[in-house]
């Protein structure tokens, strides 16, 4: 399975509604995923980019099921993009239904999901993660670390 992908990454968008998976997370691509992709709708009102190896495993998973995971799979389909493949670069391109839901126009935050990796727009993405820091504060001390 390709990953796990780590971290965030500020990038752009250009014209032609392409980005570009950074290198470290490139590297993290197995040969079974072929560098091809999966554009999906993401969890936070973001874009899920799934390697193909780990795209067929969230597949099989979803499939295999209770009805929420079989519908959450249907939604995954719906908003999906054919398979693509990595350019040298690492660039893909985002359709333009994906970029709305996602509120991206020129600038976006990429992050690593263990898994899969999320495209954000850098404002919503902000709020996101101040968020999970304040809930990090009131939930965890320095002996949940140890």
């Amino acid at each position: 399975m390709s990953g796990e992908f780590l971290g965030t990454h500020t990038n752009s968008v250009n014209k032609q509604k392409w980005i570009t998976i950074p290198a470290n997370f490139k590297k993290k691509f197995i040969p079974q995923a072929k560098q091809s992709v999966i554009v999906t709708i993401g969890p936070e009102s973001n874009i899920a980019i799934y390697p193909l190896d780990n795209w067929k495993t969230k597949k099989e998973s979803l499939s295999n099921g209770d009805k929420r995971d079989r519908e959450l799979l249907m939604l995954l389909r719906t908003f999906a993009s054919s398979s693509q493949k990595l350019e040298s670069t690492g660039r893909i391109k985002i359709s333009d239904e994906l970029l709305e839901i996602a509120n991206i126009n020129d600038k976006v935050i990429i992050k690593g999901e263990g898994n899969f990796i999320s495209v954000w727009n850098p404002k919503q993405y902000k709020e996101f993660r101040d968020k999970q820091l304040e809930k990090h504060k009131t939930t965890y001390n320095s002996m949940d670390y140890q």
